[in-house]
């Protein structure tokens, strides 16, 4: 078999332990792969480069099947960027993957029938990373969803409860409350539900929802979720399936692939022989499985399974009365290695190679028509609203006229109540009679007249309707 090449980076902190353990099993399974090992992480930003990876190894990323990644740290500060979200967001990494499985009574769980997949939209929502300081007391960050990237993440989701014999798909978001951003996530799940008639579909409000998951997992099979949301659930799951260090993720997109442990590089433990693999090895089956070598996948699993079944534990996982051996790092590799050829007999057997085929985005483009109605114009100012209210009440350019005043989103003109709290930044909302067209002009004099009566613009936010439905919060809100 020709070897597939794999890009290959052993991270900080515990990073090379593990993967020295996770490379040791692949080569003793038989795994026909090729390694480029590069270097990233910690040692790269301390060289000044503010994303963690040199810009020359990109293309022998590209270049390869799959990138294996142990976890790497970003120092504390400002300027430096994260690098799993750089990764994911040049690459097209979209879906993240996370099983998050109950290994009871071999692994100490409350619910000892979680088997939970969590898929993670990856490129958008907060983790886009535009965030801006406005005034000396106020910060900002943009949250983007769009149409298409729900698409594709929603999609995955089906097409893999599909391919593996799942029954649900459940999507979490806050719609009650994020109605554009959130709402449009929803209303693409519903939408390509309707795609898959086989496969139940349900959704949660995201609170209620990661309680239930907390509770009662075991009435979720499949959940799909925007960035953050399965950023923190899925942490979550895998905690209470039995332990984070127990995780592994994959990172799909339509041209390239990344796999990673959840759990971050604990630089407290390195060094020391005592992290759990465990993550990372999964990771790698999950790689094996995706390049087309199944067997491997099933072999390593299998393994990892009766090593967990003869109570060969690290020490994060281990137990008096369930563990029978603590063992280290390189004691654990060691141990699955033996196991290999083995199957487990109480847990649940692995099988990787189901039918796969590549998922095709149909992505829907709406047609609906735009007309810009007015502007929110974000002002800095120290005080209460009475002081500059005065200054642009008589400002109307055009068919522009001041509407409303919030602060925080609460209305405090017209109509304001004292008790509000006020921070310095306010928002100054400006639209036309009956929501009429206007243009960008009317709006660039509107500016110029709040620079004339020394008003200190911040941002501004323009406001259209679509087919002559508002794409702005209510004044009211």
């Amino acid at each position: 078999m020709t070897k597939t090449p794999i890009t290959v980076a052993e991270g900080d902190g515990i990073g090379p332990e593990i993967m020295a353990a996770t490379l040791a099993v692949l080569d003793a399974a038989g795994a026909q792969i090729e390694l480029h090992a590069i270097e990233i992480g910690e040692k790269l930003y301390r060289k000044g480069l503010t994303t963690g990876i040199d810009p020359t190894v990109w293309d022998l990323i590209r270049n390869t099947k799959a990138f294996l990644k142990a976890p790497i740290t970003t120092p504390q500060g400002g300027g430096f960027k994260s690098l799993n979200v750089t990764i994911r967001t040049t690459l097209g990494l979209y879906a993240n993957v996370r099983p998050c499985v109950s290994y009871f009574p071999y692994v100490a769980t409350k619910h000892p029938e979680m088997n939970v997949l969590i898929v993670r939209e990856n490129e958008e929502d907060l983790y886009a990373g535009i965030e801006y300081q406005q005034t000396p007391n106020v910060c900002c960050s943009l949250k983007i969803i769009s149409r298409m990237g729900s698409e594709k993440i929603i999609r995955y989701a089906f097409e893999y409860a599909k391919k593996h014999g799942r029954k649900k798909v459940t999507a979490f978001v806050k719609d009650n409350i994020m109605k554009f951003s959130d709402g449009l996530f929803h209303t693409v799940f519903h939408e390509m539900a309707q795609e898959y008639p086989d496969i139940l579909h349900e959704s949660w409000i995201v609170d209620i929802g990661a309680a239930k998951l907390a509770d009662t997992p075991e009435v979720f099979d499949v959940i799909v979720m925007p960035n953050l949301y399965g950023d923190i659930l899925s942490d979550v799951a895998a905690q209470i399936a039995g332990s984070v260090g127990l995780a592994g993720s994959a990172n799909i997109g339509d041209k390239g692939a990344m796999f990673e442990a959840i759990h971050g590089s604990a630089p407290r433990r390195a060094g020391q022989n005592v992290a759990n693999p465990s993550g990372l090895l999964l990771a790698a089956i999950q790689m094996m499985d995706h390049i087309g070598q199944p067997e491997v996948a099933t072999n390593m699993h299998n393994a990892w399974l009766k090593t967990l079944e003869e109570g060969i534990h690290t020490y994060d996982i281990y137990k008096e009365g369930l563990s029978k051996k603590k063992v280290g790092t390189k004691e654990f590799g060691a141990a699955v290695i033996k196991n290999l050829g083995k199957k487990p007999t109480t847990l649940q057997p692995a099988i990787y190679g189901r039918a796969k085929a590549t998922i095709v985005h149909k992505h829907f483009q709406n047609r609906e028509t735009r007309r810009l109605v007015g502007v929110d114009v974000y002002i800095f100012h120290v005080g209460i609203v009475n002081d500059f209210y005065v200054k642009i009440s008589h400002v109307n350019i055009g068919q522009l006229h001041l509407k409303m005043i919030s602060n925080r989103g609460v209305r405090v003109w017209p109509g304001g109540h004292p008790d509000t709290t006020c921070i310095e930044q306010w928002r100054c909302r400006f639209e036309s009679p009956d929501r009429r067209a206007v243009s960008q002009d009317d709006i660039i004099k509107l500016l110029h007249a709040f620079d004339h009566v020394q008003m200190d613009v911040i941002k501004v936010e323009f406001l259209y309707t679509f087919d002559g439905k508002p794409g702005f919060s209510s004044a009211d809100d």
